[in-house]
């Protein structure tokens, strides 16, 4: 909550012209210190400078991605409000601004021009894979079928992939968050949730092992199409449901058992789909109450299921794994 002393340390923080910018552009989106670079104008040092001071008072969130870090502006709710209501207070017809934010277009044609590149590369194996399943139009709709209307609040999507659950679920929850651990495939989210819009959501690096967020911090979880590339599908949920609030949900969309065993050695999958037995142990064994039978939809050779689970309020907390995995 906002003391009148840190209220003062973010409005000094932002009362400087190149901070006001970099506040507004942020406010828009997630942009790497290379990126500010370009659109103000300024040099590397530079710009660094003005972003540890805005992130030491709170308005913007540091997210480190390997070699590159990217800013944007907190998921605090009293610092996000001051922050776009700053933003708001910006003149429209404010000449350097409308530079930047030209600028800032010709940032994000770049970085679509690139996330489309690599999409080609790992279209060819994810259509060969869909064309064995039912239609991803069939699957998305089960999937908000599941989720309900009612609001959520923190939404994590782990091994975010392209970013699609973050969008199709975006007007639902106040705030979301993709997790995955491939660059190429977060340069690919933050993309395609950029180009549709929406700026309540983000991506960032993370291991689904040891997710990067806090304890007893999200509401909903889901895990779509990911569990089968996992080697310890039991660590995976545990880690999910460490970083559930009591009473959130968690819901896995993965195969049913199979034995396309040709999707181990050309796909890269670790587990040829899960029984509802197996789910129920991961479940079981990470404090989390399975929630109504799973739906199912089946395709030729490929069955989708829908498995839920919530966190009761009476389990002791679940500690982070030990060693590094892989999301």
């Amino acid at each position: 909550m906002h003391t009148l002393d840190t209220l003062l340390v973010s409005l000094r923080a932002a009362g400087e012209h190149t901070r006001l910018r970099i506040l507004a552009l942020c406010a828009r989106g997630e942009l790497s210190v290379s990126e500010l670079t370009q659109i103000l104008g300024q040099s590397q040092p530079r710009v660094s400078r003005h972003l540890k001071l805005m992130v030491e008072a709170g308005l913007l969130e540091r997210l480190p991605e390997g070699t590159l870090v990217y800013f944007r502006v907190s998921d605090r709710v009293e610092v996000s409000k001051l922050a776009h209501a700053l933003v708001a207070l910006i003149p429209e017809t404010d000449a350097s601004l409308n530079r930047d934010f030209s600028r800032l277009q010709q940032v994000r044609d770049t970085r679509t021009q690139k996330a489309q590149d690599y999409f080609k590369q790992v279209a060819k194996s994810w259509d060969t894979i869909r064309a064995m399943h039912v239609p991803q139009q069939q699957l998305e709709e089960a999937l908000l079928k599941v989720v309900g209307d009612a609001p959520v609040g923190e939404l994590l999507d782990i091994g975010t992939g392209t970013g699609r659950m973050l969008e199709i679920l975006a007007n639902r929850v106040t705030r979301g968050v993709g997790v995955d651990l491939s660059s190429d495939m977060l340069a690919l989210a933050r993309s395609n949730i950029e180009n549709a819009g929406i700026t309540h959501v983000h991506v960032r690096k993370g291991d689904m092992y040891q997710l990067p967020l806090d304890d007893a911090s999200i509401d909903l979880a889901i895990l779509h199409m990911v569990l089968h590339y996992s080697d310890d599908p039991t660590e995976v949920i545990r880690e999910a449901s460490r970083v559930l609030r009591t009473d959130g949900r968690l819901i896995v969309v993965d195969f049913a058992a199979h034995t396309e065993e040709y999707l181990r050695s050309e796909f890269k999958h670790h587990r040829l789909g899960f029984s509802d037995q197996e789910i129920r142990h991961y479940f079981q064994t990470a404090g989390i109450s399975a929630k109504t039978e799973p739906q199912q939809l089946i395709g030729d050779p490929l069955t989708i299921k829908i498995w839920q689970a919530n966190k009761p309020g009476n389990i002791l907390a679940i500690p982070r794994r030990s060693k590094a995995g892989k999301a």
